[in-house]
């Protein structure tokens, strides 16, 4: 199992306790894009095919931003 396969594993584990850091690793990982926030947002954009997910820059992030990177993931590898 790979460095990113674990961490994948411990997020889907434990959603109370994940960095913002450690989910932009699992989404470019996955083939996702980035946008930057413009100037005076704290919001990144990420693109995949037709899957659109933006997440705000905290820490920790909280367990609704962590289910919905979950489900991106799998709808944008179905």
């Amino acid at each position: 199992m790979t460095r990113k396969e674990k961490l994948l594993e411990k997020i889907k584990r434990n959603p109370w306790d994940v960095s913002f850091e450690e989910l932009d690793k699992i989404l470019r990982h996955r083939g996702f894009k980035c946008r930057q926030p413009s100037k005076g947002s704290s919001h990144y954009t990420y693109i995949k095919g037709d899957v659109r997910l933006t997440l705000p820059k905290q820490n920790p992030m909280r367990p609704v931003y962590v289910k919905m990177v979950l489900k991106a993931i799998e709808e944008a590898e179905d």
